[in-house]
């Protein structure tokens, strides 16, 4: 589904990457991971190895927790989300 490619402005199998990236910046393990978003351990795991994509829904959420660490008081959240930011979305994405 073109959605799923284009919603956060990154394909597979840099999704995977930034979904790893960002699990590990929250340090959570992949089952805690999957409980904040709804989902099972088995599909963050194929997220994170590049065997599925992200339903919109979960791609909006793992927006929101990087929109989240963008704001958080902790500078080193807030650089981790910059840093994430500038690897996986195009600049003109970042201004929108």
């Amino acid at each position: 589904m073109a959605f799923h490619q284009d919603y956060l402005g990154i394909e597979q199998p840099a999704i995977g990457q930034l979904i790893r990236e960002l699990r590990q910046t929250l340090k959570l393990t992949q089952e805690k991971f999957a409980a904040q978003l709804g989902v099972s351990f088995p599909t963050i795991n194929r997220w994170e190895n590049g065997h599925a994509t992200p339903s919109p829904l979960a791609l909006k959420q793992i927006d929101i927790l990087l929109h989240q660490l963008s704001q958080s008081p902790n500078a080193t959240l807030r650089e981790h989300s910059q840093d994430m930011r500038e690897k996986y979305f195009s600049a003109r994405e970042l201004k929108a």
